[in-house]
C-alpha cells in the first residue's frame, strides 16, 4: 500500500460570524455607539482522513457540509482551530476561480501571471501557451482583455492552466461544473491522464460521473465525515441526505 500523502487528523475550524449585519455606512456609524456581537460558528468538526501517493478522493455533501473549508485547510489558506493537516507534496489548487487573474491584462499575460503563481517558470508558461489556449478553445481571443470574457471562457482559461500546471497533488472544486459538454470531455480525458501518471487528486463535485472516476469517496455532513466508501455508495448515501435534510 503506497504511503499517506495527505493526512487529517481530528480537525476543527469555526468562525465568528456578526449576530447582526451592518450593510451601510449608516449602520456602521451608529454600531460604533454599541459593542458589536458575534456568534460562533462551527464549521468542521473532528474531521479524520488520509489520501494516499497516487489516490483519487472525492468529497461530497450537501451545500454548508464544510466541503470548500476543508479544501481551504488543505492548501493552507486557513489554519485549523484544532487538530492537524499533514501534505506531503505540493498542491496545485483550483478552488475559486478568477483568483489571481488580473483584468486588465489579456489571456496570454494572465496565463504567465496564473501559471507561475501554480508554480511553473515563466518559460514553461510561455511554451505552453498555446496549448492552453487550444484546450481552453480560446485561440481567438487570446490578445482580449480578461474583462470582456464571459464567466465561462474565464472558467475555461483558468481551469486550463492548472490541468497544465498540476505538481503532484491536484485539488478539484467542482470541475464538472465548468464549460459546455464537449469542455467537460476534455476535462475528463485530462483527469484520466493525470491519474495514470501517478498524481493524487481531491475533488469536491455533486456530479455522479465526476466522482464515480474516483477511487473511493467521503460525505461530510455538518462538518463531520459521515461516510466513506467506494463513489457509488457515497453518492448513494449523499442523494440520501440531499432528499431527507432534516436527518444531516
Amino acid at each position: 500500500m503506497s504511503e499517506a500523502l495527505i493526512r487529517v487528523e481530528e480537525v476543527a475550524k469555526g468562525f465568528r460570524v456578526p449576530s447582526v449585519r451592518r450593510d451601510t455606512v449608516r449602520e456602521h456609524l451608529l454600531g460604533l455607539l454599541e459593542p458589536r456581537q458575534f456568534r460562533r460558528l462551527e464549521v468542521l468538526r473532528s474531521v479524520s482522513f488520509e489520501v494516499r501517493r497516487g489516490e483519487s478522493v472525492a468529497i461530497m455533501g450537501r451545500n454548508g457540509s464544510g466541503k470548500s473549508t476543508l479544501l481551504k485547510l488543505l492548501c493552507g489558506i486557513y489554519v485549523p482551530d484544532r487538530g492537524r493537516v499533514a501534505v506531503g507534496a505540493p498542491i496545485t489548487p483550483i478552488l475559486e476561480l478568477g483568483v489571481g487573474w488580473n483584468p486588465d491584462l489579456d489571456a496570454i499575460d494572465n496565463i504567465l501571471l496564473l501559471g507561475t503563481v501554480m508554480g511553473m517558470t515563466l518559460g514553461e508558461a510561455r511554451r505552453a501557451t498555446e496549448e492552453i489556449l487550444a484546450f481552453a478553445e480560446l485561440e481567438g481571443f487570446a490578445n482580449l482583455e480578461l474583462r470582456h470574457y464571459s464567466s465561462g471562457m474565464a472558467s475555461r482559461l483558468a481551469y486550463s492552466v492548472a490541468f497544465k500546471a498540476v505538481r503532484e497533488i491536484l485539488v478539484l472544486d467542482e470541475v464538472y461544473a465548468v464549460g459546455d459538454a464537449r469542455f467537460r470531455a476534455r476535462c475528463e480525458e485530462r483527469y484520466q491522464q493525470l491519474k495514470a501518471a501517478g498524481h493524487t487528486v481531491l475533488l469536491v463535485s455533486h456530479d455522479p460521473r465526476a466522482v464515480s472516476l474516483c477511487d473511493r469517496a467521503l460525505l461530510l455532513e455538518s462538518g463531520r465525515v459521515a461516510a466513506t466508501g467506494t463513489p457509488t455508495e457515497i453518492y448513494a448515501a449523499y442523494m440520501r441526505d440531499a432528499a431527507h435534510p432534516a436527518q444531516a
